[in-house]
């Protein structure tokens, strides 16, 4: 009730005196005491001088100036009680006002309700805590640590402690550090993961549908929890790749996690990303590992002349080196390499190159490693034709991909298929863009052991050129063909030359049929993308169910723009072994229901994921299910 009638008390304007009294800084104790003052002073005189207190005039302005005094001193000690109480009353609705959101529950959510003597009783225990409440230093001040008990200096961003003191800096940084990860625990994620990991998963092959191996699980706890973990321990090669690799794309592959990956008793140095590694990691690498008979790096930014020279003196059982992107590396340094590693070397594999490796460096690998069995050298701007002729000379080898950015005529792609196309086990040549029927001929004529067949990107090769090329080969079924972006790119003329100017460009109906004849019972991997010449009708004739691939798992057939629904049921029902299906730019594929274990991409329906994964019905049922949808 006090606190009500304190509410509703009035509070009235001061009195003039008062206000002139406080504006001239004059308070009523001062004039009290210089009224006692000359006072005294005048009875003094008075008495020296004989005379007695006068009890006229003088004695009735002293009365009223005294008077005055005291109304002066009362009205004053007013303004202040009343100030005091204001201020005392603000505080106490600010914290009430502060404990009454705190204590309000979330809407849809049911709390016990208190007693109402309880809350009110609490809310005086609170105001009264709130008056006594220690006021925080200020910075600069010298306080105790709330945790350790050192003394420290106070600064604006000195944080909070648990008693309600102030926390030192190594302190404040704990408890942040504890504070985030109960927020962590709190918030915790939801079980199903966003749809767009598991795209990228599923389109990397890292999710087959279901639930993942108990192999795949640990691989992604220790790479989720890569600065915990100190040695791999005895885990084989494969597994030690699989997971550099996922070290690589979750872009950890760092000085600190390096260590990993190298052992003593291992033959291989994996690193798919070493663009976070140095010089010295690189010789650590070699230090660790002077068995090493396979380095692999990619994106080696660091590489350097001084890693070769070094490489060379404590690794001398080097038989396979595969290094992209060593930019830093210069001429010398790769003739120096090739000179160390000679006859051992097996394996070279070099990728993006654009500083040095020129044709000079070809002649020298030529001659200082005669023994090599597979070259990869793709996208290195500085190697013309010449290097071409000076592959030609490798007798041994077996296994070859290209990919020359500068011109190379069709008379030096068939010459060196020619002289050393009947050992070729795998083939691949990429964005040879003047390549025409000659090399195809080449191709049909020399090669006879050949598994794996890339021609991609090129606009000159013919149709008949690809039809003649499959028909009559001598060589085995193929696993893997890779013939995609082969097709004529005039804009003028989207649908190619007629068969009265000659047929059309790339692989298109014939030759796919053709294709599909000769390797179709070992085929595996097929990527016919943008082969865009291929008519509907050669698709039905091929994937009709009544043929049938066992062993075919993969298809790109993105941008061949005649294929609709039918194509598609047709595959699934074609291809028992089928895992995955690729299917950008298909606009007439509509109302697919996926088979079980088939991955579908691409098909382009807003609402639809990237990728649809069957996982609840068999080929002909989900085929039945797709004509009651057509119906």
């Amino acid at each position: 009730m006090s606190g009500r009638r304190g509410g509703n008390r009035i509070r009235g304007p001061q009195s003039a005196l008062t206000d002139f009294l406080a504006a001239n800084n004059i308070s009523a104790a001062q004039i009290r005491d210089d009224y006692e003052r000359r006072r005294r002073q005048a009875d003094q005189d008075a008495a020296d001088n004989g005379e007695g207190p006068s009890t006229a005039q003088p004695q009735q302005d002293d009365d009223e100036a005294l008077a005055v005094a005291a109304q002066a001193e009362e009205d004053e000690k007013a303004a202040k009680t009343k100030k005091r109480k204001r201020t005392e009353e603000e505080t106490i609705d600010k914290v009430k006002k502060s404990k009454k959101s705190k204590k309000t529950p979330p809407k849809g959510k049911k709390g016990k309700k208190r007693d109402s003597d309880d809350e009110d009783e609490d809310d005086d225990d609170d105001d009264d805590m709130g008056m006594y409440k220690k006021s925080r230093p200020l910075p600069g001040q010298l306080e105790h640590c709330d945790i350790c008990n050192k003394r420290f200096t106070v600064t604006p961003y000195s944080k909070a402690g648990p008693d309600g003191g102030l926390l030192c800096t190594p302190c404040g940084k704990e408890l942040a550090k504890d504070q985030k990860k109960e927020e962590r625990a709190a918030n915790k994620k939801p079980a199903g993961r966003k749809r767009r990991k598991v795209e990228s998963e599923r389109l990397d092959g890292i999710v087959n549908g279901g639930a993942k191996s108990l192999v795949q699980m640990c691989l992604n706890k220790v790479a989720q929890h890569h600065d915990d973990v100190e040695e791999l321990g005895d885990l084989p090669g494969r597994l030690v790749d699989r997971l550099s690799q996922i070290f690589s794309k979750k872009r950890v592959m760092k000085p600190k996690t390096l260590p990993l990956f190298l052992r003593s008793d291992l033959d291989a140095v994996i690193v798919h990303d070493a663009a976070y590694l140095e010089m010295e990691n690189y010789e650590q690498a070699f230090a660790v590992v002077p068995n090493m008979r396979k380095l692999v790096m990619g994106n080696a930014c660091q590489f350097k002349d001084a890693a070769i020279d070094y490489m060379l003196e404590r690794c001398h059982k080097l038989i396979h080196i595969q290094l992209y992107a060593a930019n830093l590396v210069s001429d010398d340094g790769w003739q120096r390499l090739f000179g160390g590693v000679g006859e051992k070397l097996q394996v070279l594999k070099l990728k993006w190159l654009d500083a040095a490796f020129d044709d000079e460096c070809v002649r020298e690998l030529v001659a200082n490693c005669p023994h090599l069995e597979r070259l990869k050298l793709e996208l290195c701007r500085r190697i013309t034709e010449d290097s071409i002729y000076s592959i030609m000379e490798l007798d041994k080898l077996e296994h070859l991909s290209l990919q020359v950015n500068g011109a190379v005529t069709s008379d030096a792609l068939a010459q060196l298929i020619s002289r050393r196309g009947d050992r070729l086990r795998t083939l691949s040549f990429r964005k040879f863009l003047d390549a025409d029927d000659t090399v195809l001929q080449a191709i049909h004529t020399t090669c006879a052991q050949l598994s794996k067949f890339r021609f991609s990107e090129n606009d000159t090769a013919t149709d008949a050129g690809y039809t003649a090329l499959f028909t009559n080969w001598k060589n085995p079924p193929l696993t893997f063909v890779d013939v995609n972006s082969t097709r004529d790119v005039d804009n003028s003329n989207p649908h190619g030359p007629s068969e009265e100017e000659g047929g059309p460009i790339g692989l298109a109906s014939e030759g796919f049929k053709a294709l599909m004849a000769h390797s179709g019972p070992a085929l595996k991997h097929l990527d016919v993308a943008s082969c865009r010449h291929i008519e509907l009708g050669a698709f039905l004739d091929v994937f009709n169910g009544a043929h049938t691939y066992p062993a075919l798992q993969y298809i790109n057939a993105s941008f061949c723009n005649k294929i609709d629904t039918s194509v598609v049921a047709g595959i699934f029902k074609s291809c028992p072994a089928l895992k995955k299906l690729v299917a950008f730019g298909c606009f007439d594929v509509q109302d697919v229901i996926v088979p079980r274990n088939i991955a579908l991409i691409g098909v382009p329906r807003a609402q639809d994921a990237i990728e649809q994964f069957g996982t609840g019905m068999e080929v002909d049922e989900a085929l039945g299910r797709m004509i009651e949808v057509g119906v």
